[in-house]
This record gives C-alpha cells, structure tokens and sequence, in this order.
C-alpha cells in the first residue's frame, strides 16, 4: 500500500501542526502522523482526578504563543474554530517566602517596581525599557532561520541600531547567567525572590550562562503578554489547529507510530508507517528529538556521519519535571496578600539561593528537601475547567531527579530510584505539606490528585527523554546557532528534503510555535522561488 502527498510531518506536537498549518493553508496536501492516541505532544487536557476537573496536562500557559508571529498570522483562523484565549488583566505572577512575605508582580510594570527596594525601582524599569527598545527586532531574529540572509540582516540592523558599545554590552547579556544579572544590577532581595524561580522556566539553573537575557524576555513577556490560558482547556489549542489543517483537505493521524523515513537517491522521499509508504513530494518534516530522528528514523549511512555522531551526544537535561494536579472543592485560600488568589501562578520559593541548592540536590539525584513549586491556578482566569465553586492546581517541579539516589531531606526512601505510586505519593505529601504552609484549606478541600513523575513523562512522549520537559539542555553551548546540533544548527537536515522542528531545534522550548513557523515558510517561499524559476524558463523558451 503507498500513497503520495505534498509533506509529511512525523509528530503532532504543536509545532508540527502549526507547520502543517502554514503548508496545508497554501494548498499543500500534508499528512500528520502521530504515534500516540491523540495529537498535541505536551500540550493536552485531560479530567486526571475527578469528573468535571479538566487539567492541562503538561504545558498550560501561552504567553510565547500569544506574542508570535503564528499568532498573528493565524489567530483569525484559529479563532473561528473555537480557540479562544482568557487573560489576567492585573495580577500575573507572585513568590512566596517560607515566612509568608511575598512580592506581586502586575501587568503594569510600574506597579510592580512600587514594591522593591529604593533605587531598584528604577533599575526594574530601565532594564525592561532597554529589552522593549529592541525587541521587535529580536523577536523577528528568534522567529527567524539562523542561517540564513534575513537572519544576518536582522543582525546587522540590530548592531547598527545598537552601536559598537551596547552591541559588544548585548552580547555579554545573552552569555550571562540569571544570577550574574540579577546580583549586578539590583541591591535588594525582592526582584531576585520575584523573578529567579522563573529561570527554571527556560530550562536553566541560575548559575548557567545564557540565563539572564531570557530571564528579562520573560519577565518582559509577563507585562507585555500576561499569563492567557485557552478557555476550557489547552486540548482546544490543538483541536483548532487540527481542524484548520483539516478544513484545508489535509489530514491529522494518531496512533500511527512512523518506522522510519524513507530517503531515495539521497533525498528524504517519505516515510513507512503501519506497513504503508506514504511518499512525499517536496518535503518530510520531524519533530522529533535528535536522537530519535538519527539514532531511529533514519536508515543507517544516510545522514552524515559527524551528524550522526553529533545526535548521539545530544545531552537532554540532569534535571527532570515532575507534575501534581490537584482537584479542589472550592477555590484555594491564600495566608496573607488576598492578591495571591487572583496570580495565575505562584512560586513558593525562599528566593534564589534556595533554587540553586534545590537544583544542586537535584543534580546530584536527591529529593530537593523544599524545591521551588510552581502554583498554577488556571481557575483563578477559567472557571469552566472545575464544577461550580470548584477549583484545580497546577504543580509544576523542575528540580526532579529522574532516578532519586536519595532525599535531602533524610525522610523518604527512595528505593531503588524507581517512581513507584508509594515514591509518588510520598514526594507529593512534601509539596502539598510545604503548600500547606501558605494554603489555609488545601488539605481539606482536595477531592483528588494526579501525579506525573519524571518516568511517566518519558513514557507518554518520546521527546521528553529522562522526564525533560524542554526535550534537551538549553545550556548555552546546546542553544541557538547549536541547537539542535552544534555543526547543523538549521532547519533544514544534512539530508535534503528532511526538515527538524519542535523543542529541540532553533530557538528552543516554549509554546512558541517558531520552528513550524519556520519550517513551512522555508518550504513555502522554497515552492515559489521554483515556480518562478520554471515560468521564467517557459518564457524564455
């Protein structure tokens, strides 16, 4: 059995569909081949504990989606099939100390500075007028294909907007850590306590170069963007994108795990999948990891062999995710600042010299003894996704050892390092016990709990290797020009007509939908150039 298409695109994570997306709007005829029961990779809702509680699986937040170039390009489109996007309109992140103080962070930047440290305020503001004065510009750049002459012209004007000095200054930010940054440009504790556990959030510790420039992004995108979720559950992101490829005569398959890709006269030429060839004409897209796409999908001597060489030392990272989903009869009450109820998320961290040693624990394959926890209330903005009065947390954990050797904290045995449910519910007590501290009811009002240990990552989707969430270090020497390899940092792969998208390629992890994006433009404007190659040649002729 075989079949021809224009692409096929191995993986339904969102890149992959947003790829699919671009390609099928423009009249190509794409297939989607995925190898779970349901498209969206980490993006997924699902009623994990009780009936009627619908968690976001996964990722949960959109602030990188709702401030791309994707967005705008197909949010009309997106819209009209149901995606529907709920924000906070003051309110937007917070950090609880052990001892019950916290700093709120606001949409309004200026009503955040009000609360740090004398000439702190000022600082908080310059560097976030600073990061806006040229963000448009890298934006642009960090949606664009790194190698290639629109990216070296980005470059180019963004230098001569700069100067020699403040271009030679950007480049020590982008090399810096988060604690560098942090330590020399504020005196008082509250911007660190408020803004460190965010490092986390792009895969780093805060001692790792590379740190500080997308900490500020961040921060900046928590103002310019706030926190929007999707009304009703992040499944709808995906349900939108699969029905605008759909609606354009291109289909989305789950269930079909993808044996390998077929390459003829040196060109990827399709893919085999349940018995079936599915060919294609001008295009194969993988979002896929690396490993998988070299070390998996790939017959033996295609691929070059230093690229080949490179994917096997792809490192994924020495610290895993972990994930607590509770259900709660009523809404989470808060000790202390009532705005903490309204926060789409909340850490509750003793501030950044407590995430390094959570991530040093960690590392070193310890059960951090108070890890940095990541409080998600996606109904503080959507109170559809709980019953009536009801309410869901969101636990993120992103200093797990994916095989515990041990606890910090001398408590909990560990066995032989294998995530068992006792593990599980052994590590979740701790959270909910440090929660406890500042939650006044959340004991009593859970009516159910899901966890997802680092193990459980890994086997839901293959991307997430050792339960890493971001699907490889995002450490500097592993990120753009040399993400995804350190000699083949496109898009486009050393075997022609195969293309890589997704977390472990240019510019990283993050609901971004950058790499799709790219992708299919490159294959679009690709298409054109040709075209009008061969009408240049008919008219000549």
């Amino acid at each position: 059995m075989s079949r021809t298409v224009d692409a096929v695109v191995v993986g339904a994570g969102h890149n992959g569909l947003v790829a699919a997306a671009y390609l099928a709007r423009a009249g190509w005829e794409v297939v989607v081949l995925e190898r779970e029961e349901r498209a969206g990779g980490a993006v997924a809702t699902e009623e994990l504990t009780s009936p009627g509680y619908r968690h976001d699986t996964f990722s949960s937040w959109h602030p990188l989606f709702c401030s791309s170039a994707a967005w705008t390009e197909l949010g009309s489109d997106l819209r009209t099939r149901g995606l529907e996007y709920v924000n906070a309109e003051d309110v937007v992140t917070a950090t609880v100390r052990p001892d019950g103080g916290c700093v709120v962070a606001h949409r309004d930047p200026r009503r955040t500075a009000e609360a740090l440290t004398g000439p702190d305020r000022e600082t908080y503001l310059r560097e976030l007028d600073g990061l806006n004065a040229h963000m448009g510009l890298i934006g642009e750049l960090l949606g664009t294909e790194l190698y290639s002459p629109r990216a070296l012209w980005l470059a180019a004007r963004l230098c001569r907007r700069l100067g020699v000095r403040d271009t030679v200054a950007f480049g020590s930010r982008l090399t810096a850590s988060a604690r560098g940054w942090l330590e020399s440009r504020f005196e008082g504790r509250e911007t660190a306590d408020l803004v460190a556990p965010w490092v986390l959030h792009t895969g780093m510790t805060p001692e790792d170069g590379g740190g500080a420039f997308q900490l500020l992004a961040l921060v900046g995108s928590l103002h310019g963007v706030g926190m929007p979720v999707v009304r009703g559950g992040s499944d709808r992101f995906v349900a939108a994108l699969t029905r605008l490829i759909m609606d354009h005569g291109s289909s989305v398959r789950t269930g079909a795990d993808v044996e390998r890709i077929l390459v003829r006269g040196g060109r990827a030429a399709g893919v085999v999948v349940g018995g079936e060839e599915i060919h294609a004409r001008r295009a194969v897209i993988a979002n896929t990891t690396p490993t998988q796409l070299y070390g998996r999908l790939l017959p033996d001597g295609v691929a070059p062999r230093r690229a080949t060489e490179q994917a096997r030392r792809f490192r994924f990272g020495d610290r895993a995710g972990m994930q607590i989903h509770l259900a709660l009869s009523e809404a989470p009450r808060w000790r202390g600042d009532a705005r903490l109820s309204r926060a789409p998320i909340v850490h509750v961290s003793a501030g950044m010299d407590a995430v390094s040693l959570a991530c040093a624990q960690a590392r070193a394959g310890l059960l951090p003894a108070e890890p940095t926890i990541v409080c998600g209330q996606p109904t503080a903005l959507d109170p559809t996704r709980a019953p009536a009065g009801g309410a869901i947390i969101w636990i993120e954990l992103q200093e797990t050892p994916y095989r515990p050797v041990g606890d910090a904290k001398g408590e909990i045995d560990v066995g032989d390092g294998t995530w068992t449910p006792e593990l599980e519910d052994a590590y979740a007590g701790r959270i909910v016990s440090l929660l406890a501290r500042h939650i006044e009811n959340i004991e009593v009002a859970t009516v159910g709990r899901a966890i997802i240990s680092p193990q459980t990552l890994e086997r839901r989707n293959l991307n997430l290797v050792r339960g890493d969430a971001y699907s490889g270090a995002t450490t500097l020497d592993q990120s753009y020009a040399w993400r995804p390899l350190p000699g083949y940092g496109s898009h486009a792969t050393p075997v022609p007509g195969l293309y890589q998208c997704g977390a472990s390629t240019y510019p990283g992890p993050g609901l971004n939908a950058a790499s799709g994006r790219i992708v299919a433009r490159r294959l679009l404007r690709t298409g054109a150039l040709r075209r009008r190659a061969r009408a240049g040649a008919g008219r000549a002729s």
